[in-house]
């Protein structure tokens, strides 16, 4: 059983190789500053700052950018699943959901323990070659470790057997 890609996450521990990757095929979230701090195959933390480029008119931290963090808290979990796999494993997202308990005007950390989950998706996508979905939960936090928003990201995963 594979379980997650050692590359992926030594791309992730290389600050300059990851900088890279963001400002290649993610831009938005390069010049957003958004970081990974943290990921192993159980859970994955991403912080966005409070920042000119991440605020909206109301002085705090834009939905789309919160939304991109909490994304990409579960996203580095499931790409560490399907990097570098044979048979390649196609990845999506098929929805996301938001709920706002208070305004995030500080940086907002963002982490997601569905790491266990988004493995046996992506396994059984493999094994079984129909496609799977999982809907994984991100919980941002302030400063202080107040709920700022919580996230729902419906990822599907299909195998790309020939």
């Amino acid at each position: 059983m594979q379980t997650g890609s050692p590359a992926f996450f030594r791309l992730l521990a290389n600050p300059v190789k990851f900088r890279l990757f963001l400002l290649s095929k993610l831009p938005s979230a390069y010049f957003s500053g958004i970081r990974v701090l943290n990921a192993n195959t159980s859970g994955c933390s991403v912080s966005v700052p409070f920042k000119w480029f991440t605020r909206n008119p109301f002085r705090s931290t834009y939905f789309a950018c919160l939304a991109m963090a909490a994304e990409m808290s579960t996203g580095v979990l499931a790409m560490a699943q399907v990097y570098g796999r044979k048979p390649s494993v196609s990845m999506l997202v098929t929805g996301l959901e938001a709920r706002y308990y208070k305004k995030a005007t500080g940086v907002t950390v963002f982490t997601c323990e569905d790491g266990d989950g988004i493995r046996n998706a992506v396994e059984t996508a493999v094994s079984t070659g129909e496609g799977q979905t999982i809907r994984a939960r991100s919980t941002g936090r302030d400063v202080n470790g107040e709920t700022v928003a919580e996230f729902f990201v419906t990822w599907s995963f299909k195998s790309k057997r020939s």
